[in-house]
């Protein structure tokens, strides 16, 4: 019978084997994995917010910070004031930016396909949906529920 952690850390095994194998084939880039999920989520063009960034990213906004500001120093993304809201920074991928992740993207395709065809069409469908569905359990504790909270 399966448990929890059994489930989580088969969880967390495979995400980090698929990472690990996303930050290989993205390596001669010089752009991380992680890196990669931020310049996706502004390759629309449309400016956001760092902390609407982070939330998109499902990321804390420190770790966010850190790689805008690398991705910043190499001229893939620009970061500019909020026009209304003086705390806030907009970020928007620049020419270049879109460059590489266009590149990028190319350079991690057999990674994507490797995942679907370790599952076939009809598990990866599945897969998702299951995957959503943690995630929205996940976000539905809340972000200070604790353990006990949890079981209790």
């Amino acid at each position: 019978m399966i448990d929890g952690h059994k489930l989580a850390m088969a969880l967390r095994t495979a995400y980090l084997a698929f990472h690990r194998r996303a930050d290989a084939a993205l390596a001669r880039h010089h752009v991380t994995a992680d890196q990669f999920v931020v310049m996706a989520l502004l390759n629309d063009g449309e400016a956001v917010t760092q902390r609407e960034l982070a939330r998109r990213a499902e990321s804390d906004p420190n770790t966010i910070r850190a790689m805008l500001l690398l991705l910043e120093k190499r001229g893939l993304i620009t970061r500019r004031a909020h026009p209304t809201d003086a705390r806030a920074r907009m970020v928007t991928l620049t020419a270049k930016g879109r460059k590489v992740h266009k590149e990028v993207w190319a350079a991690g395709e057999p990674v994507r396909a490797m995942l679907l065809d370790a599952l076939g069409s009809d598990e990866a469908n599945a897969l998702l949906r299951s995957l959503r569905s943690v995630s929205r359990a996940m976000r539905s504790a809340g972000p200070d529920t604790t353990t006990a909270e949890l079981a209790g």
